[in-house]
């Protein structure tokens, strides 16, 4: 029987008085056998070896039931996917909330339970289905094809559920103390700290391959729980290398990942920073710095707010170019982390946003609503391939222009002076360039041309998909993309199709995160000097209306900086213009995502009418009615707005003058009627 030698498991040595080096253990070699069976032996022996194998593994079995219990579980995860801590998330609000808040977070509450209740019943009518497909072949086969048909099944289910049982579960590390230490260790897990206690840091990183540790900084506590201890590594290795080992790190101290951290001290390879919490750093979703935004920001130079790290700290991604890559399943929180990038860019006027929607439903509508979007349409491969092409197209212009100023690339003194940064988002990418889908070789040449010759131009992308696989995201394609974000995703090859190939096994897994938290993932970019775990913060527009609010300040951020939808020249909605016969700037005539008759020819007087047409008839539909005074409209528009200036501008428009209108049942002067409204937005928006 072939054997090789193996390492004992450690265990605790008791006190050795006698010994100069307390602690010590001793490492033993015995012979056990191998795994697996040696293939470099005869013909012979390799048979009788995994003959052995499998009779000292019961057929594997074992394995197969194993296997087939890790499907269940993950079904059942999956089954219930976010939505009970959502729930009870939503109750936890509920119970602390003030009174005036208590209805609407009952009905987000039940909103909750009936998304829940619609996604159990769709996961288990597709299980269904599935199942019934699979029993109507397996009854078909056995009945046509006798006993042969059954053996070739019953082995075909026996391997499968090898294929998921062989592999035994990650352990964490073991770390061997003496039994003077015991003591002491329980010392350390009560003080949530290292104070007294470095020999135990030191044996730890030991055990880790670090043997010559010198503490060089050990702080008490802070009242937080948090800790940072700075030490030299000895020269036998770097902080590079010990980051590959967080977790075994985190498992030997009693902590969860998440609660360590592992920085270098600048200029000095084998000095490290330590950083230990007593509690989940990412427990307790965070509101957006944003929101206390009320001027413009500089996104190229001071980036944009959109996470927080382990530490707590505020993590901004700068629009140097870079090309972003964000990717997660369903419900993972990529759109929230999108969001918070993508809003902030817009309060930046000298950011040109394209936005592609994968969707028909109304998640971008706010942003050409706004007038922010310089371009914005719903799924449509034959638009977004022509993007393309005058994306770059007007790279082109923009070199020559850099050539005349003697630069190679863009600098920040050039921006306003070339025509500001354009940012291509394209959401659901798999909508696009899913095998199969029209135009897809197409659209994903002119990505990949893009995205590798166009950034030091200043056109950047923002590529969103739930459905990060080589299909549909190329190496080509990824690769040039620095800034990468992976949140939960299914497997670890769907992780390092986001974060790179071998992310996963150097400790950048998504498909890990234990408890999987909506907006927490794996972010890397350079120029922020962050490739660790980050939860994007929350910014919310469903409930709260946040992103609506930030827009509002956009609007009036560009205003001023004349750099809404249609008060400059914009050659690549001109490019549309010309090519498709439809302008889909600020999100085309009615701002819904759907091209149309060019809106950009109109006046400055000309869009502060069309902004008052459409505040009027917005305030309608909150007031639930066909039609208003003059006084109600203005007072919902707000933003100065004033009763004789909104008609002067609805008149102006063609809505006509005020006349009487009936509400709740009496006739009351100054009034208007929808359908006269509507009819002056249909003039001005062309449609």
């Amino acid at each position: 029987m072939s054997t090789a030698a193996q390492h004992p498991h450690l265990t605790v040595v008791p006190d050795q008085p006698a010994t100069p080096l307390e602690g010590v253990v001793i490492e033993k070699t015995t012979a056990v056998e191998k795994a697996r069976p040696s293939w470099i032996e005869n013909r012979a022996a390799d048979l009788d070896a995994a003959r052995e194998h499998a009779i000292t593994h019961r057929l594997y079995l074992p394995w197969a039931a194993r296997g087939y219990r890790r499907l269940g579980a993950r079904w059942v995860d999956r089954y219930h996917d976010d939505y009970p801590h959502m729930i009870e998330t939503a109750r936890a609000e509920l119970r602390d909330a003030p009174a005036d808040r208590q209805a609407d977070l009952k009905k987000l509450v039940r909103a909750r339970r009936r998304e829940h209740l619609v996604h159990r019943l769709t996961y288990t009518g597709t299980t269904a289905a599935w199942t019934a497909a699979a029993g109507t072949g397996v009854v078909v086969g056995a009945t046509t094809g006798g006993l042969f048909f059954d053996l070739i099944v019953a082995a075909g289910a026996w391997l499968y559920g090898i294929k998921h049982g062989a592999r035994d579960e990650a352990q964490p590390v073991t770390v061997t103390l003496p039994a003077s230490a015991l003591s002491s260790t329980a010392a350390f897990e009560a003080a949530d700290g290292f104070d007294a206690d470095e020999p135990e840091l030191r044996r730890v990183l030991a055990q880790l391959g670090y043997p010559n540790v010198t503490i060089i900084d050990n702080p008490p506590a802070r009242p937080d729980g948090t800790r940072t201890i700075t030490f030299d590594l000895g020269g036998t290795g770097t902080v590079t290398e010990l980051r590959k080992k967080t977790e075994g790190l985190a498992a030997a101290l009693g902590r969860d990942v998440t609660m360590v951290d592992i920085d270098k001290v600048p200029g000095l390879a084998g000095r490290a920073s330590l950083w230990t919490a007593s509690t989940d750093p990412f427990e307790t979703p965070r509101p957006s710095p944003l929101l206390q935004q009320h001027g413009p920001i500089d996104s190229w130079r001071d980036g944009i707010p959109v996470a927080y790290g382990k530490r707590g700290n505020t993590i901004k991604l700068p629009l140097i170019n870079q090309n972003t890559l964000i990717g997660g399943m369903s419900r993972s929180g990529k759109g929230v982390g999108a969001s918070n990038l993508i809003v902030g860019a817009a309060l930046d006027p000298w950011v040109n946003l394209r936005i592609v929607a994968g969707k028909h439903n109304g998640e971008w509508d706010p942003y050409a609503k706004a007038s922010v979007a310089s371009t914005y349409f719903k799924p449509s491969p034959e638009r977004l391939l022509a993007l393309l092409k005058a994306l770059t197209g007007d790279k082109d212009r923009r070199e020559g222009d850099l050539g005349r100023y003697g630069k190679s690339k863009l600098i920040h003194n050039l921006i306003s002076k070339i025509g500001g940064v354009e940012l291509l988002v394209i959401d659901e990418l798999a909508t696009y360039t899913r095998p199969g889908k029209p135009l897809r070789d197409e659209i994903l040449s002119a990505l990949e041309e893009l995205s590798a010759v166009a950034l030091g131009a200043g056109i950047l992308m923002v590529l969103i998909t739930q459905y990060p696989e080589v299909d549909i995201l190329p190496q080509g394609l990824a690769m040039n993309h620095g800034t990468k974000w992976a949140m939960r995703v299914d497997n670890a090859t769907q992780s390092n199709a986001i974060l790179g190939a071998g992310s996963a096994g150097a400790g950048r897994d998504a498909s890990k995160f234990d408890p999987p938290r909506p907006g927490l993932g794996w972010l890397v970019n350079p120029f922020a000097d962050v490739t660790d775990l980050a939860r994007s913060f929350d910014l919310d527009q469903d409930e709260r209306g946040e992103i609506s609010t930030l827009l509002q300040r956009a609007t009036e951020i560009r205003r001023t900086a004349e750099r809404l939808a249609g008060q400059w020249d914009d050659p690549i909605e001109k490019y549309l213009l010309n090519s498709t016969g439809l302008s889909s700037a600020a999100g085309g005539p009615k701002g819904d995502g759907v091209p149309g008759r060019s809106v950009t020819q109109l006046t400055g007087e000309q869009r502060f009418q069309l902004d008052a047409v459409r505040g009027a008839l917005a305030a309608m539909g909150q007031l639930g009615r066909d039609e208003a005074t003059l006084d109600e409209m203005a007072e919902i528009i707000g933003d100065g707005m004033t009763r004789d200036r909104l008609s002067e501008l609805l008149r102006a428009a063609g809505a006509g003058g005020a006349e009487k209108v009936k509400i709740d049942g009496k006739w009351t002067r100054g009034g208007y009627l929808r359908a006269d409204i509507e009819g002056a937005e249909r003039f001005l928006a062309g449609a």
